[in-house]
């Protein structure tokens, strides 16, 4: 049976358009691309997901980082395996671990899985000389990176001796970033990942204070290009929630304002038996409305005796409608 010339034209047209469209490169508002072949895996809802995961390093040592985790390096197959379950049983589509080697590391022991996890952006902004970094991986594309590891920032306090002390410090800068996600082509977030400096004293408290001056000057340029842009800020930040470190944090600007959707009485560490809170999943008013009520809480996937096999540190989770964003 032959084709009138009419039907042959139209047969042609739409194999050239099916030919067109499967070789179309979808872009972003930035002029950054999608993918190729790239399929959205996120549906109404996404997912945000900081776990403290202690010490996780690979198996091999560093020539350029002298601490002995890492130089006698070896995460018991127990905790590997534990890990990964807790990560897929999650289902959350953006992850941020604290205290985990390196993107590199984490995607080689995600591509070691025989199943089909989603998993396929990976990053960090790793520290030269140090095996604890902050690192992120997102089933969703990631876009610009801003790594604050070249920043140097105040420490003044008053010591012991009730003497002032004035000094610097970037040691641990690396250990903050932010970074862009795309949920959809049209919808972005700025996830600022930390993992801030640990203990209670002068010193420690006033490091804190002058990395979290510097990310609310940073948070509030972002919102200066965007007075809409939405923001996520999350991870360890070593600090509870009456502190006047996370007050300071969360206190912003009117579009920087961040707010906790947990009560002070939810704890995260240690992860066998909790009683303080350490980890975050804070937003911004931009955000505030795409939070689902009910979901932010302290993820336990396991028993406590298991849970700490893992980490000291509990994870914290998040959805967020994607519409409303």
């Amino acid at each position: 049976m032959k084709l009138s010339s009419l039907s042959l034209r139209l047969l042609v047209l739409f194999v050239l358009g099916s030919l067109l469209s499967c070789s179309q490169i979808e872009m972003l508002p930035n002029q950054a691309a999608l993918p190729m072949d790239y399929e959205n895996p996120v549906g109404d809802e996404l997912r945000i997901m900081t776990w403290n995961v202690e010490h996780f390093v690979d198996e091999y040592d560093s020539p350029y980082t002298d601490a002995y985790k890492e130089n006698n390096a070896s995460v018991a197959p127990e905790k590997k395996a534990l890990f990964i379950e807790a990560i897929l049983k999650s289902d959350a589509d953006v992850v941020v671990l604290q205290e985990f080697e390196s993107a590199q590391y984490l995607e080689k022991l995600m591509g070691e899985l025989d199943q089909d996890h989603g998993y396929q952006f990976f990053a960090d902004y790793e520290s030269l000389g140090w095996y604890m970094n902050v690192v992120i991986m997102s089933k969703v594309p990631l876009g610009v990176m801003y790594g604050y590891g070249n920043v140097y920032t105040p420490v003044e306090y008053v010591d012991e001796k009730g003497k002032e002390r004035k000094e610097t410090q970037i040691n641990i800068n690396t250990r903050m970033w932010s970074c862009r996600v795309w949920p959809t082509q049209r919808k972005s977030v700025v996830i600022t990942g930390l993992h801030l400096k640990a203990g209670r004293d002068n010193r420690d408290i006033a490091t804190r204070t002058g990395q979290i001056d510097f990310l609310n000057y940073q948070m509030k340029q972002l919102t200066k290009i965007n007075k809409r842009e939405n923001l996520v800020v999350l991870g360890d930040f070593n600090a509870y929630p009456d502190s006047k470190e996370l007050e300071l944090l969360k206190q912003g600007t009117k579009r920087t304002q961040l707010f906790d959707p947990l009560g002070d009485s939810v704890y995260s560490h240690p992860s066998d038996q909790p009683e303080r809170r350490l980890d975050y999943i804070l937003y911004n008013s931009s955000m505030e409305k795409s939070l689902i009520d009910n979901s932010a809480k302290i993820y336990k996937p396991f028993e406590p005796g298991r849970m700490r096999i893992v980490s000291d540190h509990l994870p914290v989770i998040a959805d967020f409608e994607v519409k409303s964003l």
